[in-house]
């Protein structure tokens, strides 16, 4: 249940992190936690420590932080043949891999990974999502979680020009990191039908050490997630929205442009507040939770977002320059389709038709794509509201190959899986091609 909640906005006064929004959201909806602890047991080792919602303050502001504890263990003991001795207290801190203890006079900040990163969950993206698959956590989690994770590693594919399967999370290889991303999830998948804005948010700057070297900040993954979102430069440097904080938005609000404005009745307000000390504000994330007006109760309890949808007609281009130019447009960022159908035009030509799906960020972009890559001489666009249900791409074993698959849940709870068309281009025949995808199934559970 989401209590009669239809719109949370995200304002952003510190910056944003994946601690920082589960605590936040766990503020404004108490009710969650019993279900975050339930999929964290079920997806952290005992080893990884004790998830803990804590109390304090940053400024002079009631806050919640989000963290592990870690667990009452000998002071040293054995893993695979070395010695290593457990931290006290919190695991999170200037060391932790995806929190950065910021010197104020550089911008610089220390960004080390731990001396035995075998004791994380494994920092291959692979090996994280086949963690949440296995793990026997609450419907919709595994779907938003691998989502988020997916986002993140697209993202650092880009940057590093390796295929996204081959990712390292060098920067969230560590129990924290997987648990802020599991925890997220869970919320999310708790909270179906609800629409999310984000306040502009804060630039930062400076460098942060990581294992690819100095990095600017905001860190490159960071900026390629965020294309799009408004950002403020607030005077406070060192890093203010952290990969995994980003990647949450953008799981969120795909077109920040075109995103829902909150429009009702507060009826909750949670903050949660991130492990450096600003000094000048409190670094917290404050989420505010909106009933939906009366005008709008009886609507359908699905996402929303924004899309625009660009037209535009062809009549002098050969069907191969055609293809081409479809090709081309399906490949330009920030274009989600590309249908192209035939008609009969003026004097009874016959006239190709493109229709694009565009994110409004990028709608200027696009256009100048279209008039590069065809013949016309203008096109056409219009704003609209898109109904969606919440998906995740996936990979499917079948027979001892990995397919492709797009994962939907329903708004009964229930999921449906298909698998992508150019993983069964393999199989000869139509015939074949059914039997193969009619005999996947997805990879069982322990």
């Amino acid at each position: 249940m989401n209590e009669g909640i239809a719109h949370i906005h995200l304002d952003a006064i510190g910056g944003v992190a994946g601690d920082m929004f589960c605590a936040a959201l766990i503020d404004t909806c108490p009710h969650l936690l019993q279900r975050v602890l339930a999929d964290l047991h079920a997806v952290l080792p005992d080893e990884a420590g004790r998830p803990v919602l804590a109390s304090g303050t940053s400024g002079s502001i009631r806050v919640q932080r989000f963290t592990l504890q870690s667990v009452p263990l000998p002071e040293e003991h054995r893993h695979q043949g070395h010695a290593h001795r457990h931290q006290t207290g919190s695991q999170r801190g200037a060391h932790a891999p995806h929190h950065h203890d910021h010197d104020g006079g550089t911008g610089t900040s220390d960004h080390t990974v731990p001396e035995h990163a075998d004791h994380g969950p494994g920092s291959r993206f692979t090996d994280m999502v086949a963690r949440i698959e296995a793990a026997n956590l609450q419907p919709g989690t595994a779907l938003q979680a691998t989502a988020i994770l997916r986002i993140l590693a697209e993202a650092e594919a880009f940057i590093h020009g390796v295929p996204t399967e081959d990712v390292h999370f060098h920067e969230i290889g560590d129990w924290d990191s997987l648990a802020d991303v599991v925890a997220a999830g869970s919320i999310i998948a708790a909270l179906p039908g609800t629409r999310w804005s984000v306040s502009a948010l804060p630039r930062g700057g400076g460098l942060v050490r990581t294992q690819h070297g100095l990095l600017p900040v905001p860190a490159p993954a960071t900026t390629r997630i965020l294309i799009g979102f408004p950002f403020r430069d607030d005077g406070v440097a060192g890093e203010r929205v952290t990969p995994t904080g980003a990647a949450i938005l953008k799981h969120l609000i795909s077109s920040p442009d075109g995103a829902a404005t909150a429009a009702g009745r507060l009826v909750a307000t949670g903050t949660g507040a991130g492990t450096r000390d600003l000094k000048v504000m409190p670094n917290i994330l404050r989420a505010l939770a909106f009933s939906a007006p009366a005008a709008a109760e009886t609507q359908d309890p699905l996402p929303q977002d924004a899309i625009v949808v660009m037209a535009f007609d062809i009549d002098d281009m050969t069907g191969e320059e055609i293809a081409i130019a479809a090709d081309k447009l399906r490949a330009t960022a920030g274009v989600r389709d590309v249908i192209v159908a035939t008609a009969s035009g003026k004097k009874g030509r016959l006239i190709h038709t493109f229709r694009l799906l565009v994110e409004p960020a990028r709608r200027e972009a696009v256009a100048q794509v279209c008039f590069l890559e065809t013949t016309t001489l203008g096109l056409r666009w219009h704003g609209a509201a898109r109904q969606i249900l919440q998906r995740a791409a996936v990979t499917l074993e079948h027979e001892g190959a990995a397919l492709p698959a797009k994962e939907a849940l329903r708004p009964d709870g229930s999921t449906t899986i298909k698998v992508e068309s150019d993983a069964l281009a393999a199989a000869d025949g139509l015939a074949a091609r059914r039997r193969l995808a009619a005999g996947i199934t997805r990879r069982e559970k322990p």
